[in-house]
């Protein structure tokens, strides 16, 4: 059984939600790492291990921890779906496909059109946009039409068709689509709002707010916007296209294909600019306690006679805390070097974390009859991973509890795990191996 599945991506990007929303009706455990460290947009995606897994380095991309790998999101949707959202006859399952094509020929090339320009990703031209909005209307026409008799796309719930079609009109109902455009296509609208507010859709996209006024070109953002944009060495066509008003028939069919994809890469780029965060321990009084002083101590010298009396005479209770984390879920252990990836796979996406913080995991017993655990000390009181959206990819997989430094069991537990040996009573397992976080 697969203990992880890690979706890559940038924050709030419209594709993965489409995998998001699949997995919150199916039940599979997904991982989105969509920030640094785990996953940095227009960094990650563009090294050799990245682009071994993925050639085309583009986002969403999905790995199971079996090592299996998709790129293109209505796969990775369709893999973490399950039968009902697939469709579960022959007949069904064509038409949640013909839905999801016709999300991706017919809504995303005139929506991209009309929309980009007003988040300032493209360049605004008036024939395209308006262009864009008759072909919008024509589609608006085909869905109220065939909702007027459905609750859903597909028979009598939601399918991967509803989750598709309702992920390509998100950036349309929530810029341009206002009252009195979409006032003729009213089932349409039902149709999104129930959708929108299924607790599975909520789950990943929150509150979804119907636009009030339809958005317009802004060109000082679209200017502000270029640096960025041009910053992680696009490739050209993408912009040169966008400046290119003439022959509007042979562009249409062009954009059916590759020129969205060129967009979203744009798109991307700018969705994926995120400010630089703050230092979440920024705010905490400096503390007598030198982390890298007693690091340096653990990797030189003797653990027992060195390492712990240094740690225990400089460790400052005010300023740090000590937490043990055991991992939820043994049952699902399977080979022991797989359990190691688990671990090993936290630690590099905790990367940033390590000037604040240092642990010992553990694994214990033997293949298929396993667990985890391990001592973590932080800098602070709080529990660290709750301070930045970047280190929360695994915390949850793992129960968590503050120890009391003064204690008996805290004192023979940071023995025990920083040594690694002694009898882990708490464990009933015996020590197989273990990795430090530093």
């Amino acid at each position: 059984c697969i203990l992880f599945q890690t979706l890559y991506t940038y924050p709030e990007n419209w594709r993965a939600f489409k995998a998001q929303i699949a997995a919150q009706y199916s039940g599979a455990r997904l991982k989105v790492a969509s920030s640094s460290p785990a996953f940095t947009f227009g960094q990650t995606n563009r090294t050799p291990a990245f682009l071994n897994n993925f050639p085309l380095g583009k986002v969403p991309a999905y790995q199971g921890d079996d090592g299996f790998c998709l790129f293109e999101s209505n796969a990775i949707a369709h893999y973490l779906s399950n039968e009902a959202l697939r469709g579960a006859t022959p007949q069904a399952a064509a038409q949640v496909l013909q839905w999801v094509s016709f999300a991706d020929s017919e809504i995303i090339p005139p929506a991209s059109a009309w929309v980009f320009p007003t988040l300032g990703i493209m360049q605004f031209n008036k024939q395209a946009t308006e262009q864009a909005k008759e072909d919008i209307k024509k589609v608006l026409g085909v869905l109220n039409q065939h909702l007027n008799t459905r609750t859903f796309l597909v028979g009598e719930r939601v399918s991967l068709a509803d989750i598709t079609v309702v992920c390509s009109m998100l950036w349309l109902f929530k810029q341009v689509l206002e009252p009195s455009f979409r006032q003729p296509y009213q089932n349409v609208t039902r149709w999104f709002v129930t959708c929108v507010n299924q607790p599975q859709f909520k789950a990943v996209l929150g509150e979804v707010k119907l636009c009030e006024k339809m958005a317009q070109f802004d060109a000082k953002k679209f200017a502000e916007m270029q640096p960025k944009k041009e910053a992680p060495a696009k490739k050209e066509k993408g912009g040169k296209e966008a400046a290119k008003p003439q022959e509007k028939k042979e562009k249409k069919k062009e954009e059916k294909k590759p020129d969205p994809e060129e967009e979203m890469d744009d798109c991307d780029a700018v969705l994926a600019a995120e400010p630089k965060a703050k230092d979440p321990f920024a705010h905490l009084p400096k503390s007598s306690f030198v982390m890298d002083e007693f690091k340096r101590k653990y990797s030189n010298e003797d653990t027992l006679t060195v390492a712990l009396p240094h740690f225990w005479e400089n460790f400052d209770r005010e300023g740090y805390s000590i937490w043990y984390g055991q991992y939820k879920y043994p049952e699902e252990l399977t080979l022991t070097f797989k359990s190691c990836n688990l671990i090993t796979g936290m630690f590099q996406r905790l990367d940033k974390l390590r000037k604040n913080a240092f642990a010992s995991v553990i694994l214990f017993g033997t293949n298929n009859d396993s667990s985890i655990s391990g001592l973590w000390v932080f800098r602070g009181q709080e529990l660290a991973f709750t301070l930045s959206e970047d280190w929360q990819i695994d915390y949850e997989s793992y129960d968590w509890r503050k120890l009391n430094p003064d204690s008996e069991e805290c004192k023979t537990m940071v023995k025990e795990y920083f040594a690694w040996e002694g009898e882990f009573k708490h464990v009933g397992k015996p020590f197989n191996q273990g990795k430090i976080f530093k």
